[in-house]
């Protein structure tokens, strides 16, 4: 079973149960019995899946992306902007 929660940061998280503490991506290290579980599931994938239609509704339906394509649309961000000064 895997518990599904948030950090103070706001970001959502699971956890498998059992475990005492898990790292957020924010740096905090959060102690899983001391969160309110908003949910639980049976397996790892369905906690994955939970964790981003959560997030999506909570940051308005933004996807999940990489790092590199992060990366790819700062560098294009910064060129409009630079092209719209001009």
């Amino acid at each position: 079973m895997y518990l599904i929660f948030r950090c103070d940061c706001g970001r959502v998280l699971y956890a498998k149960k059992g475990r005492a503490t898990r790292k957020c991506t924010c740096g905090k290290t959060v102690k899983v019995k001391d969160r309110r579980i908003l949910q639980r599931v049976e397996t790892a994938q369905e906690a994955s899946l939970a964790v981003q239609r959560m997030q999506e509704e909570i940051y308005g339906g933004s996807m999940f992306s990489t790092a590199e394509e992060f990366k790819n649309n700062k560098f294009l961000n910064q060129i409009d902007r630079k092209m719209r000064e001009l």
